[in-house]
């Protein structure tokens, strides 16, 4: 195998592992931006723990079909970036759409979340659900509501029966 398609190939592997690790993928136009700019984004993903690459059509398309992600190889014209989010699948929706309210020239095209593909619409939904850890929350607190509010009904009972037996010794010893 020559050099040139031996490094071809560590770009697809590294496209694949990074597609199967990844919780959601955000495929966009990147056209109009200017280098700034671009680091600039992947600077919020890097802080996000989460990645923007920029790599050929051809290998993406080889990747994919390799991992059986058909679905997401018709959105692959012109140039494209992806974006991966690891941890929390809102990451990626979140940072591109904050980026792309300032910077109109990002267009997003697709993307995928648990290996099923979202359109334009689909990511911008998403972006507008809270984080992982807010989500959590949420539902911790969700969970909890009703046990305190069975705790307050139980002191409730108790307490009532303890003015109860209060009131009688009080009328025994009068």
């Amino acid at each position: 195998m020559s050099d040139k398609k031996n490094a071809k190939q560590q770009v697809v592997n590294e496209i694949k592992e990074k597609f199967q690790r990844a919780e959601a993928v955000v495929l966009v136009d990147y056209r109009g931006l200017n280098v700034a700019e671009v680091t600039e984004l992947r600077k919020r993903f890097r802080e996000a723990g989460a990645d923007y690459k920029v790599y050929k059509n051809t290998l993406m398309t080889r990747a994919l079909t390799e991992l059986g992600m058909e679905e997401l190889i018709p959105y692959l014209t012109g140039p494209n970036a992806v974006a991966l989010g690891y941890d929390d699948p809102v990451v990626p929706a979140k940072i591109i759409s904050e980026f792309a309210k300032d910077h109109d020239k990002l267009e997003v095209k697709a993307g995928m979340i648990s290996r099923k593909v979202i359109g334009a619409e689909g990511v911008k939904s998403l972006a507008n659900l809270p984080s992982k850890e807010v989500l959590v929350a949420q539902a911790l607190g969700g969970l909890n509501a009703p046990i305190t509010g069975f705790v307050n009904v139980l002191q409730g009972n108790i307490r009532n029966l303890v003015y109860a037996l209060n009131a009688i010794a009080e009328k025994k010893t009068a």
